[in-house]
């Protein structure tokens, strides 16, 4: 890499800042020094400084509002609307933190149940897991930053993040918004690198602890390398179905599968991406959506009025177009879209029944595409939801609780929502992947557990 990164809007591709790039040097000073915090347990900061540190991290941000807004939007292409629900949505992620430490300990293990256990007894407590190694993706880049950093400067682990090349400026606001709360930059540092680099980062055998938010190939990858000892988090992406059953409020419904489909460009590990409708309700489904999608305006993230913006890079919006023009020539009606606008954004679109073997049936397009099949029986929509091997949030709209718990039951996913669309996420719930879309849970409670680990204690006395 050179030794500046050029950091580009993602709509118009205007140079909005340089940034240094660390060599290989500064990234093992900042490997070495975040191992020797964790090897030393009298340098971890006292937890009330912590919270401190946080409560004044969550003022900083606020404080900085507007400033941290532009840069996620600009860089990352999220519309403004958009973008200030996720650095809103990040200031309460660090509330959650907070307030999360009150709850996070251990727990008494019974003794004295038997011969061997008289005069004992035993309880575990948390510790702080050692080095933890944040690599994050550009669709939430602020949030996604927090989600992994902060958990990390909660518990008490040093962390060290590769930000996305595309969209680093919201990991280092944050960082920004850590030191001048008074967070030492030991304890949370950045680095630009390549994907080189980062793989021998999160590779080497200092590292306790992987968080990795990306794609798949690059994850597991990343897992089968990963020293003896160190756990991980990857959270990768699926191909999301929604059942809708006949009596479905086809009203409420559609606007939350226009959001969920079509939110940031479908750039999000859970888009509602295949929809499968009873044939009595396809038609009212597809058209629907397609009204939705034609309101729909798209263009520049700055503007107020933009809904849908650019997706992350060219390269994208063609790879996006040629995964729509297969569906296509796979039997897929075209309700519409379907056309590239410009050279970084891309028209919403809907395409009614292209065959399973396409690539916009059986993978992620992580673009603003939203496919609806046509199914008769429930058992084939299970069928078909479950006939890939991604395991994330899935989801079935149904006014029938009897039917609503059988798609419970049955579908193979991490997470079913009833009437609701598959992007929903609070920041407090678990978030996880199964199977082929990840390993280990995310949610910022359940992050900061993963991030510690029990160490049991027994004491032995004659008084007990």
């Amino acid at each position: 890499m050179p030794k500046t990164l050029e950091v580009l809007g993602a709509y118009d591709e205007k140079l909005i800042r340089e940034i240094p790039v660390t060599s290989k040097r500064e990234m093992e000073k900042a490997l070495s020094d975040a191992r020797a915090l964790a090897d030393n347990p009298s340098e971890r900061i006292p937890l009330p400084k912590r919270i401190e540190i946080l409560e004044r991290t969550r003022l900083f941000v606020e404080k900085n509002y507007d400033r941290i807004v532009t840069d996620a939007a600009a860089e990352g292409g999220k519309p403004l609307i958009d973008t200030r629900a996720e650095v809103t949505r990040a200031i309460n992620g660090i509330k959650v933190a907070i307030e999360s430490l009150s709850n996070l300990g251990g727990e008494e293990i019974p003794m004295g149940s038997n011969s061997a256990s008289l005069n004992r007894m035993a309880f575990t407590i948390r510790e702080p897991i050692g080095v933890v190694v944040a690599i994050s993706a550009f669709n939430h880049p602020f949030n996604l930053a927090v989600h992994q950093v902060i958990p990390a400067v909660a518990v008490g682990c040093p962390v060290i993040i590769k930000p996305a090349l595309n969209t680093p400026l919201s990991c280092l606001n944050l960082l920004e918004a850590l030191y001048g709360s008074g967070l030492p930059k030991r304890w949370a540092r950045a680095v630009i690198v390549d994907d080189t680099l980062a793989e021998t980062l999160a590779t080497d055998k200092r590292v306790d602890y992987l968080t990795f938010i990306g794609s798949a190939k690059v994850g597991w990858h990343l897992r089968s390398k990963l020293a003896p000892g160190t756990r991980c988090a990857l959270e990768h992406g699926g191909a999301a179905p929604v059942i809708v059953e006949p009596d479905a409020d086809i009203a409420d419904m559609l606007p939350l599968l226009a959001k969920g489909g079509f939110y940031h460009a479908g750039q999000v590990c859970v888009s509602v991406q295949r929809v499968l409708a009873q044939s009595s309700v396809v038609k009212k489904v597809v058209e629907g959506l397609k009204e939705l999608a034609l309101e729909a305006k798209v263009g520049d993230p700055m503007s107020e009025e933009t809904q849908i913006g650019p997706l992350i890079n060219p390269g994208e919006v063609s790879r996006v177009h040629t995964w729509v023009k297969e569906a296509l020539r796979k039997d897929g009606k075209l309700l519409c879209g379907g056309k590239k606008i410009g050279k970084t954004c891309y028209e919403p679109t809907v395409i009614l029944n292209p065959r399973q073997d396409c690539r916009l049936s059986r993978s992620e397009i992580f673009g603003p595409v939203i496919a609806v099949y046509s199914y008769e029986k429930m058992e084939e929509a299970i069928e078909l939801a479950n006939s890939l091997p991604y395991s994330f949030q899935a989801s079935v709209f149904t006014k029938n609780i009897d039917t609503a718990l059988e798609a419970v039951r049955k579908l193979k996913a991490a997470s079913v929502l009833v009437n609701d669309h598959t992007a929903f996420r609070v920041d407090w719930m678990p978030f996880r992947g199964a199977g082929h879309s990840g390993i280990g849970t995310g949610g910022i409670p359940y992050t900061m557990r993963e991030m510690t680990h029990e160490k049991l204690v027994v004491i032995r006395s004659s008084s007990i």
